[in-house]
């Protein structure tokens, strides 16, 4: 995996619904290496904390290769990377091969994979309809929030490597079907729901769902 581009998001303020709302969804890319923190990338823009940045969520990967899967979707939006609100746009991320827990090589740093991304309103913003949420869902291609276990500089053409797997975990997809998929396995939906490296955003909506199997 290589990295194709790192990038940063200004706040901007837009419409939604007859009100005006702040996002930093539209992040471009940059010509200078960008500093992943504990709680964030340095100098992006993150406006709602409660569903963004913060130790869980403080960088978001989303793969090149899946591009031209939305671009024949939309091929009437003007085209960058960072179009998902992706700090990294990695070259040969496939989510099917990522677990929760993974650590990474990214750069200088070194993060940990926590958990898929779940879409918002603010993704229909970016793509101009909200209809690309329920897309987005039912595609295999979320891509990846990570921790920041040691802080650093990425940059474009640094390499990402896998550097530990856990031998206990659960697959970045299989969260996905769980997060979104019908009749989910009641053991499985419990082992993710208390699983100790999932993100708490996504454990909060297993632990929500589990409760109504109850």
């Amino acid at each position: 995996m290589k990295i194709t581009s790192v990038n940063i998001g200004e706040k901007q303020t837009v419409s939604w619904r007859g009100k005006s709302v702040q996002t930093g969804i539209y992040k471009f890319s940059v010509d200078r290496p960008i500093v992943l923190g504990k709680t964030d990338v340095e100098g992006d823009n993150v406006i709602d904390r409660k569903y963004h940045g913060g130790a869980d969520k403080a960088c978001y990967l989303y793969s090149k290769d899946h591009y031209a899967f939305w671009k024949e979707k939309y091929p009437h939006l003007d085209w960058s990377y960072g179009m998902f609100g992706e700090n990294i746009t990695v070259d040969g991320l496939n989510e099917a091969e990522l677990q929760i827990g993974d650590i990474l090589y990214l750069g200088e740093c070194r993060v940990q994979v926590s958990q898929p991304r779940q879409p918002c309103f603010k993704l229909g913003i970016r793509f101009e309809t909200q209809k690309v949420l329920k897309e987005f869902i039912n595609a295999p291609y979320p891509g990846v929030y990570v921790k920041v276990i040691q802080e650093g500089a990425v940059q474009k053409g640094d390499h990402v490597q896998l550097s530990e797997r856990l031998h206990d975990s659960i697959g970045l997809l299989e969260v996905w079907d769980l997060l979104y998929g019908k009749n989910p396995d009641k053991d499985l939906l419990e082992f993710a729901a208390h699983f100790q490296h999932l993100g708490k955003g996504a454990k909060d909506t297993l632990l929500k769902k589990l409760h109504l199997l109850d």
